[in-house]
């Protein structure tokens, strides 16, 4: 099996598809198109697809849709996150942000419908292997939800004291462990050990983040930085400094190579995080660890 990054794009615009018509408000379905196009990395579904591939999946509808599920709700979760309530950011991707676009009364029904529309397109999705389809809906629902999903990630941003490794594990983490554990149970595989080794690498992911917020170019990051400053909010960089919080990257990215669990591929998935991983930082920041 074997899918390609135009395989998601193309998965995406036909899930999108169904959104529009005579039945949707026009600036509704605008906001919906313009939350999930241009995208991003793909970070999440590609991590997905790379999960099953290298447990060597049979069953490419279900990994695609599980994929394509991740990543609408990761779209979701950027719509809610730009919010004048949260960051209050005016770009995203290097366009303006839903809200500043459609209003915020229509990024927050844009949030929310592209929340169903994740569940729904996967629901929709032909398998041959429904007892795969139900753990692949509990690992994404798991890793959206409560307690320690990335809705609960959002809100530990609204309590007056915020444990920095757990905002992360719920902020990031978790849907990068439900994007591992989606790609393993979509192909037959045991999904605990990647739903480790994906929430770690999700905690590097986040940790890189705040290094970008810190001391990253807003005009190559498509959004704006010096929020987590502006917003007084609990960062890597506040709580280690800037050379502390690389050195945190490093080691989160070194414990999760190290946590791979054994499959056919592992040892080219593992070549993979390290060639993405170089990615995550202003350039000459980070060393990934063989």
């Amino acid at each position: 099996m074997q899918l390609k990054a135009e395989q998601i794009e193309a998965a995406l615009a036909e899930t999108l598809q169904s959104t529009r018509g005579a039945d949707c408000p026009s600036q509704l379905e605008q906001a919906l198109h313009s939350a999930v196009f241009p995208g991003g990395k793909r970070i999440r579904p590609r991590l997905a697809i790379a999960v099953a591939e290298a447990c060597r999946a049979d069953d490419a509808a279900l990994v695609l849709a599980g994929a394509v599920s991740i990543e609408l709700l990761h779209c979701a979760s950027l719509v809610h996150d730009d919010l004048p309530c949260f960051d209050n950011a005016s770009t995203r991707r290097g366009h303006p942000s839903v809200h500043a676009a459609y209003g915020e009364r229509i990024a927050v029904l844009t949030g929310d419908a592209l929340i169903v529309l994740a569940f729904e397109s996967l629901a929709l999705a032909s398998s041959s292997h429904p007892k795969r389809m139900a753990g692949v809906l509990a690992a994404i629902a798991k890793s959206v939800g409560a307690p320690s999903g990335i809705a609960a990630g959002q809100a530990w941003e609204c309590e007056p004291s915020i444990d920095l490794e757990a905002y992360h594990r719920a902020k990031t983490g978790a849907l990068f462990a439900g994007a591992s554990a989606v790609g393993a149970i979509a192909a037959g595989a045991q999904s605990e050990g990647w739903h480790r080794f994906g929430e770690h690498l999700g905690r590097a992911f986040q940790a890189a983040d705040d290094v970008c917020d810190a001391a990253g170019d807003a005009a190559l990051l498509g959004k704006p930085v010096g929020r987590d400053a502006a917003l007084a909010r609990p960062s890597a960089v506040a709580e280690r400094g800037l050379s502390g919080a690389v050195a945190r990257v490093e080691t989160l990215l070194a414990e999760a190579l190290d946590m791979v669990p054994e499959c056919p591929g592992r040892d080219g998935f593992r070549k993979l995080v390290q060639r993405d991983a170089q990615r995550m930082l202003p350039a000459g920041l980070v060393r990934v660890a063989a």
